[in-house]
């Protein structure tokens, strides 16, 4: 029987209303949890995201479990990761402070350890900018200013009695604010979950302490570690240190801020599909997405405890080492966390990238950047020609199907958890936070086991394509110029899920493939705002991006 013209569309129009009507009905009725999302846009977000990831997953192994996919990172790790294991003594800064720019970490230890300044100085001047700069900035949740001090002279009188800890010893920090400190309740940016007091340090933190870094505080983010853009309705916005009036990236935005302001000398951040390189990227700065399991997630705020990562943001590839440095390592408490070698970083920067084999993806059609990234971008990849040879362009046709992935995992598992509060205090989230985690409620069981089963799969696919023969793959972290914080108003209604999708689209899917990616800064947008790119590794490969990152910058 022939189908009567404008059938099929109306079939469609049908379907995607009595879905619409379902999820009204169902989210109370299954969840306890009320729906504040509209129907109709929470139907097309589910929707999208399993046609895509039903189309990608195709025919499953009947051996496939997600416990392969650890394994597959160990099996594929790069052997830089072998090179040089700790132990040895961490090579210091090799160059001074150029007139008018702000120290590097780096410098800063050269300086403490010649005797040049003191950790008091330091953490003086770093209260000093934070307060300043906060009320345009808002980069801060809390400003530690006498406890930094005590701790920063405790650093000093240690040095005195010739007990030093390392580089970081002495060194202002601050970090966002979803990592457990001992005494602090974590806002996670957010009203909606209980404050609760933290009776020790999440591991990272505890590193870093016993390092010798000071904390001065923690950071704005946004809420629930939920925004690619710093905006933060509970405690403010989060503003761009070079531009106020534009986005500070998210969800890690204070860290960003704080650092590209000169208030500390970097800051840990944690990402889940761009949440460090995105606020990196539009403060030019250096931000680190290590492998899956490199640093421990032990205290540290989730959003999706199978794709989420602690790591650095700073002004240097360098200093980006030295802070991994300290916290890199298995943590027999997370069972996330990766049993393999720490090797020296800071020591490999001059050495890790030798005869590495370079790549650019290729992106086209809706995978396409903006003309004018795309010529920066460009401008990056013959510069690196130059200094390591042919560069390749490479393919990747999975690249929508692994952002498809990592949302389905992302929404999934923050619903999970966030259902508890949902049913709570469904008020206390803010509009956009809410509607992005709803879906998760929603989506098939199959669709997420998919998703996990074939993960080790597709990482393989990936690393036999489009790095059969590059060690390196670089590609823009934002595919646009830096947005005006007014054009991504995900408050607007029904504006979040494009402005999330459009910023995260080249940076969601290596979170997915759970790969070590470290954004840079190449250049300026034509506001003069910088441009970053993505450099992608093979598992475990973080000492030869570092060493990449270093020697491109200093080219």
């Amino acid at each position: 029987m022939t189908q009567a013209p404008g059938a099929g569309a109306q079939d469609e129009q049908d379907a995607a209303r009595q879905t619409a009507q379902y999820l009204a009905a169902s989210t109370m009725r299954l969840h306890d949890v009320p729906s504040r999302t509209d129907p109709a846009i929470l139907a097309a977000e589910l929707d999208r995201l399993n046609s895509a990831v039903r189309a990608s997953a195709g025919n499953l192994s009947p051996y496939a479990q997600p416990a392969d996919y650890p394994r597959a990172l160990l099996q594929e790790r790069d052997p830089t990761n072998d090179a040089a294991p700790g132990g040895a003594a961490v090579e210091m800064a090799r160059g001074r402070a150029s007139a008018g720019a702000p120290l590097t970490l780096a410098q800063a230890a050269r300086q403490l350890a010649s005797g040049e300044t003191s950790a008091e100085q330091l953490v003086a001047q770093a209260i000093a900018r934070a307060t300043e700069c906060q009320p345009s900035l808002n980069a801060f949740i809390e400003i530690w200013a006498d406890k930094a001090m005590a701790q920063a002279r405790a650093a000093d009188a240690e040095r005195a009695r010739g007990k030093v800890r390392g580089p970081l010893h002495g060194i202002p920090l601050a970090h966002k604010d979803c990592f457990e400190i001992e005494g602090h309740a974590a806002t996670i940016g957010s009203r909606a979950r209980p404050a609760v007091r933290a009776t020790g340090d999440a591991r990272a933190i505890q590193l870093l302490n016993e390092a010798g870094a000071v904390t001065v505080g923690v950071l704005n983010l946004n809420e629930m570690v939920a925004g690619p853009t710093g905006q933060n309705p509970i405690f403010g916005d989060c503003c761009n240190a070079l531009d106020p009036a534009r986005i500070s990236g998210g969800s890690s935005s204070g860290s960003g801020a704080a650092v590209a302001s000169g208030a500390v000398f970097a800051s840990l951040g944690s990402d889940t599909g761009g949440s460090i390189r995105l606020p990196a990227s539009v403060h030019g700065l250096f931000g680190l997405k290590p492998t899956y399991g490199r640093i421990s997630r032990g205290g540290c705020f989730p959003r999706a405890f199978s794709l989420d990562c602690a790591g650095p943001l700073a002004r240097t590839a360098e200093d980006c080492a030295i802070v991994l440095q300290a916290v890199a390592g298995r943590d027999p408490e997370d069972p996330s966390s990766l049993d393999a070698a720490v090797p020296q970083y800071p020591a490999l920067l001059d050495v890790a990238a030798e005869k590495s084999r370079v790549a650019v993806m290729s992106l086209a059609g809706k995978d396409a950047c903006s003309p004018e990234i795309a010529a920066v971008f460009n401008d990056f990849a013959e510069r690196a020609a130059r200094l390591f040879g042919e560069v390749r362009v490479a393919g990747f046709p999975q690249l929508s199907a692994c952002y498809a992935m990592g949302d389905i995992i992302s929404k999934v598992e923050a619903a999970t958890l966030h259902s508890q509060w949902m049913r709570a205090n469904s008020q206390a989230y803010s509009q956009a936070v809410y509607s992005r985690t709803e879906p998760g409620l929603h989506v098939p069981a199959a669709r997420y086991l998919e998703a996990t089963m074939v993960r080790a799969r597709i990482l393989r696919e990936f690393l036999a394509g489009p790095m059969a023969d590059a060690d390196i793959l670089l590609c823009p972290t934002i595919p646009i110029p830096v947005p005006l914080r007014a054009d991504a108003d995900m408050e607007k209604k029904g504006s979040v899920f494009s402005v999330v999708t459009e910023i995260t689209r080249l940076t969601r899917p290596f979170s997915y493939l759970g790969l070590p990616v470290l954004t840079m800064p190449i250049g300026l947008d034509s506001n003069g705002m910088p441009v970053g790119a993505q450099l992608i590794g093979r598992p475990l490969g973080e000492a030869r991006l570092l060493a990449f990152a270093h020697q491109m910058s200093q080219a």
